[in-house]
């Protein structure tokens, strides 16, 4: 089956996650279903077939981002295709993506954040000191949700003050570690050890209360409860702590090249679309105190 050898190709060479290798064949089986609806197959299809189709994702009412993503998924495979000479022509070649109307998360606040880890919404049994560790954690490192739940253990060199993560693609990267993030790690593991002393437990560092993975909707609900109580921004989410922590280095001195790095982003123009609010306020800053700036 072409999208199995696809998917293959993929995991085998390319080194894709479950999660990417999923989220192609999703896509391209919802593609190969409309085909078929017309009496066609992968191998049939013409850039009319793929433009028709992307119109029908936007008469259902399918995001930009997320037909980007579609059309991104068929255009990777059928450059496969070419290249194994499945195909003489490629139908997605003059397709190109929708204009996305970008929405740029609002950041909390230094003070909103100040004020969660001043206050006493933290329980001091396992689930209190590893939610405050989680949040913590994702506060002054801005990784992603993906990255902090599969955290190991030996992840960690608290001499060298380092954290080993592994992004996207597998990538790894190590961020540096303050000492209030290693005063707090180790209160988890204190924690950790005594919560599960004696009992088989999962090799990941965060664990739910039954000692297994952490998993991803969790998270997210771990940080929509507490930072509920401290903020009344509509979205409140792991991604918007990773865009908090990067506007919060830009208004603070730290330059983008630094973010993007600590940020495991591999083009400076994604670091750029997290610290978009960081740049208005220096914007501000620079209306403000600029001499020409008041005639």
């Amino acid at each position: 089956m072409l999208i199995d050898k696809f998917l293959d190709y993929l995991q085998k060479e390319k080194n894709y996650s479950a999660y990417t290798l999923q989220a192609y064949r999703t896509d391209l089986s919802a593609f190969e279903k409309y085909l078929q609806s017309h009496d066609k197959n992968l191998l049939q299809a013409g850039t009319k077939d793929v433009r028709y189709w992307i119109a029908s994702l936007s008469e259902q009412k399918m995001s930009e981002k997320t037909i980007n993503r579609k059309i991104a998924s068929l255009k990777s495979f059928y450059k496969f295709l070419l290249k194994t000479q499945s195909i003489d022509k490629n139908p997605t070649e003059a397709v190109t993506g929708l204009k996305v109307r970008r929405k740029v998360p609002v950041p909390f606040s230094q003070d909103e954040i100040q004020n969660l880890f001043d206050s006493d919404l933290f329980d001091d049994d396992y689930e209190g000191i590893r939610d405050k560790c989680i949040i913590h954690l994702f506060y002054t490192t801005g990784i992603r949700r993906a990255e902090l739940i599969n955290i190991k253990p030996g992840d960690f060199d608290f001499l060298k003050k380092e954290l080993k993560v592994t992004g996207k693609r597998n990538k790894q990267r190590i961020i540096p570690l303050l000492d209030s993030s290693i005063e707090i790690i180790r209160e988890y593991i204190q924690v950790k050890e005594k919560e599960f002393s004696g009992k088989e437990i999962q090799d990941y560092f965060f664990l739910t209360r039954k000692g297994k993975k952490m998993y991803e909707m969790l998270v997210y609900r771990v940080i929509n409860s507490y930072l509920s109580r401290v903020s009344v921004k509509h979205k409140k989410s792991p991604h918007v702590l990773r865009h908090s922590f990067a506007t919060h280095l830009l208004n603070n001195g730290a330059d983008l090249n630094s973010i993007k790095e600590l940020l495991g982003h591999s083009s400076l123009a994604a670091t750029q679309v997290y610290t978009h609010s960081g740049i208005e306020q220096l914007k501000n800053v620079y209306k403000k105190a600029h001499p020409r700036s008041k005639r």
